[in-house]
Order: structure tokens, then sequence, then C-alpha cells
């Protein structure tokens, strides 16, 4: 893992969440924001999901990831959350290959998708559990007003199943 993380709502460690970046700096995480409750379910919407449950999806963790043109995101699973919810993914700046595979190994199958700036990636159900991971950002692919001038933002929404 290359990249630099931000945490809304709980801090991920591998392997657990906490309200503190204890293996940071120790300040407590910021709220996760209603626009991006928000934005999650109307992702869920355009994914086909019906209505209800897009409306009843309630994300309570956001990794923020930001990744250098050099930067690679090994094949893992989102398997932290005792919440089987589905994982919205937002992605901004440079395009990247994005490895979505099984949910048996970090083998294949697998498919590469070329992710752009603006897109919305959702993955939940039988596919909640699938290896991804990130093989290639393409450098110098932003688009114009996006906010970044080089490299790439990913934030990925999910649900943790925790409580204070």
């Amino acid at each position: 893992m290359s990249v630099r993380t931000v945490c809304l709502g709980w801090h991920w460690q591998p392997y657990r969440y906490t309200r503190e970046a204890t293996d940071v700096n120790g300040a407590r995480v910021l709220p996760f924001p209603d626009w991006l409750v928000r934005l999650g379910q109307r992702a869920l919407i355009d994914a086909c999901y019906a209505e209800r449950e897009a409306r009843a999806y309630k994300p309570d963790a956001a990794l923020a990831n930001h990744y250098d043109e050099n930067a690679r995101l090994g094949m893992h699973q989102d398997k932290d959350e005792r919440s089987s919810a589905t994982v919205v993914s937002l992605s901004i700046g440079d395009a990247c290959t994005f490895r979505f595979g099984n949910t048996a190994n970090r083998g294949r199958p697998h498919r590469d998708l070329h992710l752009q700036s603006g897109d919305l990636f959702v993955f939940g159900g039988p596919s909640r559990l699938a290896y991804h991971g990130v093989t290639r950002v393409h450098p110098n692919t932003a688009p114009h007003g996006c906010g970044l001038d080089a490299g790439r933002i990913n934030i990925t929404m999910r649900t943790t199943g925790l409580t204070d």
C-alpha cells in the first residue's frame, strides 16, 4: 500500500477501526458528513438498488486515499467491518486502472477497469468481499477544475457496524 489515507467517521488502521487516530496523532476523527451519506445513497439508486434499500444506506466511515503517480494498492478485501453493507467508492483526479477480482483469492478471474475522475464504483451483495486494488495511476488525466493538479483521491464509504 503506497497511498496516504485520511479518515472520516472512524479511523481505519489494519484490522480495526477507532474513533481516534491512535497510530498517527491521537486526534479524534472528524464526523462523517451528511452530504457524503446522501452521495452514497444516490450512488446506490444510480446502480439500480431499490429506492428503499438505497435510502436505508447509512455509511459511517470514509477512507480518503491519495495516490501520487507511482502509488499502487495491492489486491485486498474490505473485511474489517462488522457490517456487510455495500461499499461506494468515488474517484477524483487522475484516472486509474482498478482491478476488481473474485471473492476467493487475489488471482484470476479479475477484471481491469479504467476509473476516471467523477466515477462511482459500487460493490455489495455477493461482490462485497471481492478482492480489489489499483494497479496503475494514469498521470495527467485529471480534468481541469477537479481540484487536483496531479494524483488521485479515492473516497471509499462503508458501514462499520460499530457503535461508540
